[in-house]
């Protein structure tokens, strides 16, 4: 009763007339004098708190000293006015209101607190007081402060008498509450602050971070467990100084922990059950990224040997190939795998899993163990769970393929290790003319003849597998020879996948089975065709599918798809490698490509364009002696005319599907572009495809030009690319660039030290001659002063001489004055047995 009458007298006034709202808060800001009592000052500040909301710019302008100073000098003694006070102020600092003129009055206000740091450090001493309430308003008025204004408050914070330690402590509080509060505080305090960052590290907040990410129950808990791990992350990244802190602690194990993961497994132990197999949700999957993101800064990050090393690699290489996580984890885990772990996939052994059908993911069957690259081109191969959902051809799923072939191109950085492979696709040796090659899993899906139609899941399976082939011939000459040599053994067209037997439609080591058996061949069968020609063949019979009449928009795309692929493969393989030039050629190439030259399309230019760019190639590096050579290829170049050629490659280059593509994106929405089919539906929600990889992509704009250049060259001219070429001849420029700069360095380096070899010989004379003249100075003054020592050291023996002989002369002479009886003094007495003594 008594608040409700002081509150009604504070609104109404002295004669009760009506107060317009300005009045009202005039005189409500008045009681909150220091010399106002203490409960008239509680009585006004709640009624502000009332009408703030409503009101703020009247309120802000009037009332905000007032109130700062109440929380400066009442919140300790009085938890309900402090508790009020700060309320009040945070509404008006507030910005989430509706209206945006209302949004920038929170932004002034906050300047207007932020102009001292009085109130920043009363704050951080309130997060330490003994009212819980006090406490959880001090925190959320904090986070408001720095979402509006964080360098400015950032920097009080870092001059706070108090220090890092309420904020610290803040964490150790058990309610939902003021967890969830304490978290959003941290969060915004170490936002883009590195040495808050630091502060806070070395205080233990990684430590209270991480008990509360365990007393909520790990990844399977509630919400607070990702503001937690979210902090830990915005700890940690670009800042190398927490990573390294981090790494000294015994925290990493504990996330390997959250995942049930053993933190000390050794290479021969397998992976249990519990992590490979687990229950996932949003919440979950959320949580378990952060977590993986906190492994992978700690294995990129430098330093001393991290403990936990081994077990993070293998937890990310199983998480990836051999686990039921969702998909989006597994492209992150190979994202995150370092460059240096690809060597360890041949030597790991993994147990990968099937979801049983029409168990909704709650039944799993575990398959035959599998080394690591073997599940790693599986999965490039087929896809996910081999194949399940192939030809939905979802993004996901394609990045999760598109990611593992970059960690199948870093265990390929040594040479040796891709003439291993190439070498295993060889005819055994002594095996006879008509040898085959064995057929692996990548020559399985390159010589997979096209079927009619086309099958999605085959498509993307022969994309990936040409990709993978380009990576091990690209720049590697030894393997182009090799490749060479390759016999696939006749295969029939694959049938569609609906049809193809259990196990999928290629043979990967996991299944288990046997690889499918080719043909059998009569005995009186030709000489068997190389790779390169079977690929040339297929591209041949692939541009005749694509003629057919009545195709539909989507065979269509399958068909260029497949066609782009042959090339991208060709023009890689072909580059500087005229024994396969030559081959291919005599395989009937010239004759593909002209005719498609010949008759190009006039809405796609991708395709066209690949051709003129293989075209040139075999122009540019047909060195070899043959049936076909330069000068007959000149002519037909001559007829389809260079100009039209080179405009055809400069069109490539301004498509989308080779504009976009970047390192970490060749995965492009379907379609891609849409101006080519505007009435293009694709088959299913969220479709993707796959057109070229980043690594083609590089090669045609390295080398783009210096086809463009040999179109034009006579055909007895020498190639050009070993000129300069490509990469080369930006490599050549720039060497020559650096070797010019040093040249004038050294010549400008030469000229200094000819002045000053000139200056400091006439210096040096200089100097010597004033040497010689002062030292014999000193010479002669050394000599006088010899001299002088030695004549005084003559007169000092003369006078010891002198001296002797006068003592000896009165000793005789006291000696005959005592003779005569004569009185001789005591004192010459005493002198005299002095002497005698």
């Amino acid at each position: 009763m008594e608040f409700l009458s002081q509150t009604y007298v504070a609104l109404r006034g002295p004669t009760g007339a009506p107060q317009t709202p300005l009045e009202t808060v005039t005189r409500l800001s008045d009681r909150l004098s220091p010399a106002t009592l203490l409960a008239d000052r509680r009585a006004a500040v709640l009624s502000l708190k009332g009408i703030a909301r409503s009101h703020k710019q009247i309120v802000g302008e009037h009332a905000l000293p007032g109130l700062l100073d109440i929380i400066q000098n009442d919140a300790e003694v009085d938890p309900d006015i402090g508790r009020a006070a700060l309320e009040c102020v945070h509404t008006l600092c507030d910005t989430l209101d509706t209206q945006y003129n209302l949004r920038d009055l929170g932004f002034v206000h906050t300047d207007r607190i932020l102009e001292n740091e009085r109130t920043i450090h009363k704050l951080l001493a309130l997060l330490a007081d003994q009212d819980y309430h006090i406490r959880q308003c001090s925190c959320v008025l904090l986070t408001t402060i720095l979402h509006n204004r964080a360098q400015q408050a950032q920097v009080y914070f870092l001059k706070a008498p108090v220090g890092p330690g309420p904020v610290v402590a803040l964490l150790e509080e058990s309610g939902d509450v003021i967890t969830r509060d304490a978290l959003r505080l941290l969060a915004a305090l170490i936002r883009q602050s590195t040495e808050i960052q630091k502060i806070l590290a070395f205080d233990g907040v990684f430590e209270k971070l991480f008990n509360i990410v365990t007393r909520e129950g790990g990844l399977d808990a509630r919400e607070h467990v990702e503001d937690a791990l979210k902090c830990v992350d915005t700890l940690l990244r670009f800042n190398t100084s927490n990573q390294s802190y981090l790494r000294e602690t015994g925290l990493p194990s504990l996330l390997c922990s959250l995942l049930y993961f053993n933190p000390n497994v050794q290479p021969d132990e397998g992976v249990p059950q519990e992590f490979a197999l687990q229950f996932w949700n949003d919440s979950k999957t959320k949580c378990a990224a952060l977590v993986l993101e906190a492994i992978g800064m700690l294995l990129g990050s430098k330093g001393t040997g991290l403990r936990e090393g081994y077990a993070f690699t293998r937890l990310l290489i199983e998480m990836a190939l051999a686990s039921n996580a969702p998909t989006r984890l597994k492209v992150q885990c190979l994202r995150l795998l370092p460059a240096n772990a690809a060597a360890m996939l041949p030597d790991m052994i993994l147990t990968p899993y099937m979801p049983v059908p029409e168990t909704n993911g709650e039944e799993w069957d575990r398959l035959e163990a599998a080394t690591g690259i073997d599940a790693l081109l599986e999965l490039i191969m087929h896809g996910e769970y081999n194949g399940l959902d192939a030809t939905r051809r979802f993004k996901e799923g394609m990045d999760l393929r598109g990611t593992a072939v970059a960690v199948f191109e870093n265990f390929l950085r040594e040479d040796r290790v891709k003439e291993a492979i190439v070498s295993g696709m060889l005819p055994p040796e002594n095996s006879g003319l008509h040898a085959r090659s064995p057929v692996t899993p990548l020559l399985f899906g390159l010589i997979l003849p096209p079927s009619s139609p086309l099958d999605r899941a085959n498509v993307v399976s022969f994309q990936f597998a040409a990709v993978l082939f380009a990576h091990l011939i690209r720049h590697a000459p030894q393997c182009k020879a090799l490749a060479r040599a390759i016999m696939p053994p006749s295969l029939a067209p694959m049938p569609p996948s609906g049809a193809a037997p259990s196990g999928g439609a290629f043979f990967v080591p996991a299944d288990g089975g046997q690889a499918p058996p080719a043909e059998a061949e009569p005995e009186d069968q030709d000489e068997p065709q190389t790779l390169l020609q079977l690929l040339t063949e297929h591209l041949s019979l692939s541009f005749l599918s694509r003629s057919r009449a009545g195709l539909s928009e989507r065979e269509q795309r399958e068909c260029d798809r497949v066609i782009c692929s042959y090339l991208s493969l060709l023009s890689q393989w072909l580059w500087e490698d005229p024994k396969a030039v030559r081959e291919f050629l005599e395989a009937g190439g010239l004759g593909v490509l002209v005719e498609q030259l010949n008759q190009p399309s006039e809405v796609d230019v991708v395709i066209p364009g690949l051709c003129a760019f293989v075209l040139g190639l075999c122009y540019e590096f047909n060195r070899e002696p043959g049936e076909i050579t330069r000068e007959t290829i000149h002519p037909i170049l001559t007829r389809l005319g260079v100009d039209v050629l080179v405009g055809r490659m400069n069109r490539v280059r301004d498509d989308e599907r080779i504009k976009v593509v970047g390192p970490d994106f060749w995965v492009l929405p379907c379609p891609t572009p849409q101006a080519l089919n505007p009435t293009f539906i694709p088959m299913y929600e969220n479709e993707t495809e796959v057109w070229f990889d980043w690594a083609f992509v590089d090669f045609w704009k390295s080398n783009n030009y210096t086809v463009q250049r040999g179109l034009v060259a006579d055909p007895n001219s020498a190639s050009s690319s070993t000129v300069q070429s490509g990469e080369e001849s930006v490599l050549v420029a720039s060497l020559r660039d650096i070797i010019a700069k040093q040249a004038a360095e050294i010549e400008a380096l030469q000229a200094k030290l000819k002045e000053l070899s000139a200056s400091s010989s006439t210096a040096a004379a200089v100097t010597t001659s004033s040497f010689d003249e002062e030292r014999k100075a000193l010479e002669a003054s050394l000599e006088a002063e010899r001299t002088k020592r030695s004549e005084v050291e003559k007169e000092q023996e003369d006078l010891l001489v002198l001296l002797d002989e006068l003592s000896s002369k009165r000793a005789r002479d006291k000696a005959a004055m005592r003779e005569k009886g004569m009185d001789v003094s005591e004192d010459e007495g005493d002198d005299d047995e002095e002497e005698e003594e």
